[in-house]
């Protein structure tokens, strides 16, 4: 008789859920000593959803994939992924936090690196070798970064960013043991470091940038339509230089400075395309204007055509073509997610009573590995809103809503408790302690303090620092009130009560500080910011009023949507500002204006500024010797006003060519990146806007509150939704004393409360129907758009072409006229789809 044995690979906890175990069946290994057999079973259901019942075991490998496919909807993934064990693992490892701010980590300190190689920050250069070591590192993670990747990924060198990621680090290694021989030889002095121009890649091509990513695509499917505009407009532009250049060429005319005016075809091409800057203007007609006052109709005419009309189409063109290409994105988005979480139902599904579902069993121990922080309790509320007719398993539409559910903030009625209601409650609940929460809670209480900050801010503009203290012991007074009546995870859940401490509390410990220590400079310094920043409580008090509440709220829960543009104009002004730095770096240097003894100085340093207009208007700060500086010239030049004359100034002491780097930078971060970046703001603020002005709520939110689930609920015919967790302090509609006890008790659910079951009591859990969520701008414009989705069949969608980049789109055709785009990016089975 062979000897054998058995072991058992790691098993799926079921601790806490119901009974997923009786479902879930560990791998198992057995091998025999004397034939050299190993037996592998896996233990994997039957492959024919239609003989799988709801006692069918359903194997460790394959709960782990479905829970993979669910977590990549939730977070918007769509890489594919060999489905092996060993690269489900490398998968999931990918995607660690860890590693994920390791990341974040390398490609923040390979870009700050700019700031200590030559030309550095003064007083921060560091030796090359050191640098180098640094940089040795981060390139080391990114490839160590770029192997994992390429350990599960299908199609991994069909992926452009793949490929991009690998030739930039290839290209920064030459460079790199180019610039070493160049320092053997002793001539590293004037080597160039080409490739650190290349190191804004890594935020957009390594998957994490998927946000960056969309945009870069959203501006290069913009572009050709803008081209055809901007050819019309150059050409536009040269016409009326020929035309300018015939007509004022014979007339002896000057510029202020001698320079002889409008009698050279290039000069007169650059100085018009200035004029449509409006950053010569009128200082470029007046020659003109001067001799005849019938020339001013040429400017007139020529700024309406190239001003008033061709920079409003590109305008036009930018936002009409980015609205398409976003609603193409947001498609696609749509599309991958369903795809994803149909490929985790075709994992879990069993047949049952003639139909394919999800049973309890297998829905617990699916949110077993993808929630593993959710408690039981909460893991059965989510099953409750999922299963809606209460026959305790649900449909494949039905699963589908996971990903939205699980974006709701869920809060256990613990955790909204405050410490004294806690730990004493005879004190918090009784009659004075009610008293004095009422008080707080009343509108009357905000309508004082409102005042105050009014009243303490106009003191403030005028100086009169007298009553400092006396305002400080009051504000100080109503962060204690607040915290002692909403408790603290309540009072922290909004952004200006922690405004509010920071800046209160600093002022305190900077006044004690300043009482201690006079002689301290730099803490005077300090106390200024903090006074500046008290005036900014004044925001605080418009937010409270309706008719500035939509607008001011509006504003802020668009910024996180514009920091991901905010990180492409970073990647160009990156760029601009390294390849400045190698062209025009110690060519103009400030040293004063007045009393400079060393005639080496003079002029930013240069002689070639002499008479200049630049070191006229002394704009010797105005350089590229090092980073920070190049970041604030190109910001600069992107306001516009003056560019000419910071651009003339690098011209005069380099040649006429470097006019190429000046009119490039304004084409592309300009004309093209702000308009599309307007074109964002604009679509993000009417979508933005007319959600705040509407009762919109997703079918998943609405399911929670009629089960009578919500942590803060509204009468559905309130307009404007000034929730109570939001606006802690107002509810003009009921008492103060009902406002607490509705915001304990899961709030008031509008409509007839007998035929809505407060599950909130009975189940000591509450949903929050979290307003960060609703804010995130990907999650609104996939509510806009789903109107033009066809959500129950995507079997219409016939795919034309594989996109060759992971995350990018397929053109598709889809039945009845929808127009959409959707990522074929997965082999997938004909039931799936």
């Amino acid at each position: 008789m062979a000897s054998v044995s058995a072991f058992t690979t790691t098993a799926v906890s079921s601790d806490g859920l119901t009974d997923e175990s009786d479902i879930v069946k560990p791998r198992t290994v057995s091998f025999c000593r004397e034939s050299n057999e190993v037996i592998i079973s896996l233990n994997n259901q039957p492959p024919d959803a239609t003989v799988r019942r709801d006692n069918t075991f359903l194997g460790e490998l394959e709960l782990r994939l479905a829970a993979t496919y669910v977590l990549d909807a939730v977070s918007g993934r769509s890489v594919q992924f060999y489905t092996t064990d060993k690269a489900i693992r490398f998968y999931t490892l990918y995607h660690h936090p860890i590693l994920k701010w390791m990341l974040s980590f390398f490609v923040v300190l390979n870009l700050a690196l700019v700031l200590f190689e030559r030309p550095a920050v003064p007083n921060l250069e560091l030796p090359y070798w050191a640098t180098m070591v640094i940089e040795v590192s981060c390139i080391g993670f990114f490839l160590f970064r770029f192997i994992h990747g390429w350990s599960f990924t299908l199609n991994f060198w069909r992926d452009e960013k793949n490929i991009i990621v690998l030739v930039t680090i290839i290209l920064i290694c030459i460079d790199m043991l180019s610039f070493l021989v160049q320092a053997v030889f002793g001539v590293a002095v004037n080597a160039v470091r080409w490739s650190r121009a290349f190191r804004p890649l890594f935020i957009v091509n390594f998957a994490e940038g998927r946000q960056i990513r969309r945009a870069f695509r959203n501006i290069r499917r913009t572009l050709p339509n803008i081209i055809n505009v901007l050819v019309l407009f150059f050409i536009t532009i040269a016409i009326f230089a020929v035309m300018a250049t015939k007509i004022f060429e014979d007339r002896n005319l000057y510029y202020r400075d001698g320079t002889a005016y409008f009698n050279r075809y290039f000069e007169v091409y650059f100085d018009l395309f200035v004029l449509v800057t409006t950053s010569n203007s009128p200082d470029v007609i007046m020659p003109a204007y001067d001799h005849s006052k019938w020339f001013a109709l040429f400017f007139v005419i020529y700024v309406i055509v190239c001003l008033f009309v061709f920079m409003s189409i590109i305008l036009a063109v930018i936002f009409n073509n980015y609205k398409k290409n976003l609603q193409n994105e947001v498609t696609v988005s749509m599309a991958t997610k369903k795809l994803k979480l149909g490929l985790a139902f075709e994992i879990l599904k069993v047949k049952k009573e003639e139909k394919f579902v999800v049973t309890q069993k297998r829905w617990s121990a699916l949110m077993r590995l993808v929630a593993p922080k959710r408690s039981q309790t909460q893991i059965a509320l989510l099953w409750q809103v999922l299963d809606t007719d209460g026959d305790h398993m649900i449909g494949k539409e039905d699963f589908f809503h996971v990903v939205d559910l699980l974006t709701v903030q869920v809060t256990e009625f613990h955790d909204r408790q405050t410490l004294m209601d806690k730990y004493c409650p005879a004190l918090y609940d009784s009659a004075v302690s009610k008293i004095l929460k009422d008080a707080v809670m009343h509108r009357y209480f905000r309508y004082g303090f409102d005042l105050l900050i009014v009243l303490n801010t106009l003191l403030i503009s005028f100086g009169f620092d007298t009553l400092e203290i006396l305002f400080l012991t009051l504000f100080t007074l109503e962060i204690l009130l607040k915290l002692y009546s909403f408790g603290w995870h309540l009072f922290a859940s909004r952004f200006w009560n922690m405004f509010d401490v920071l800046v209160i509390g600093g002022a305190i410990v900077g006044m004690i500080i300043d009482a201690c220590f006079e002689h301290l400079a730099s803490l005077s310094t300090l106390l200024d910011v903090l006074l500046v920043l008290r005036v900014l409580r004044l925001t605080k008090t418009l937010m409270n009023y309706e008719r500035f509440h939509v607008i001011l709220s509006t504003m802020v829960s668009i910024i996180p949507s514009i920091i991901t543009y905010g990180g492409v104009i970073f990647v160009f002004y990156y760029m601009y500002a390294v390849i400045g730095m190698e062209l025009f770096s110690g060519l103009i240097r400030f040293h004063g204006y007045d009393d400079v003894a060393d005639p080496s100085k003079l002029f930013c340093g240069n002689a070639k500024l002499e008479g200049s207009e630049f070191y006229r208007l002394r704009y010797c700060s105005n350089n590229f010797n090092d980073f920070p500086s190049a970041l604030v010239v190109l910001f600069e030049l992107a306001v516009v006003n003056q560019w000419h004359i910071i651009s003339e100034g690098h011209v005069l002491v380099t040649t006429k060519a470097a006019r190429l780097f000046f009119v490039s930078f304004h084409i592309v971060c300009v004309i093209i990146i702000l308009n599309i970046f307007t074109a964002f703001v604009l679509e993000a603020f009417i979508i933005e806007y007319s959600f705040s002005r509407s009762h919109y709520e997703t079918a998943i939110e609405k399911k929670i509150f009629e089960m009578g689930l919500g942590f803060k609920q509204l009468p559905s015919t309130k307009e404007d939704k000034q929730e109570l967790v939001d606006n802690m302090e107002e509810n003009e509609q009921e008492t103060p004393g009902k406002a607490l006890k509705e915001l304990l008790t899961g709030g008031y659910r509008g409509g007839s409360e007998e035929s809505i079951p407060d599950l909130s009591g009975e189940l000591g859990v509450k949903f929050h129907v979290s307003k960060s969520g609703r804010h995130n701008m990907e999650l609104i414009l996939q509510r806009m758009f789903s109107s033009v989705q066809d959500s129950e069949n995507l079997s219409a969608v016939i795919y034309k072409e594989k996109a060759e980049e992971s995350d990018d789109a397929a053109v598709v055709e889809v039945s009845e006229g929808l127009a959409a785009q959707v990522l074929d990016q997965m082999d997938l089975p004909e039931s799936a789809v």
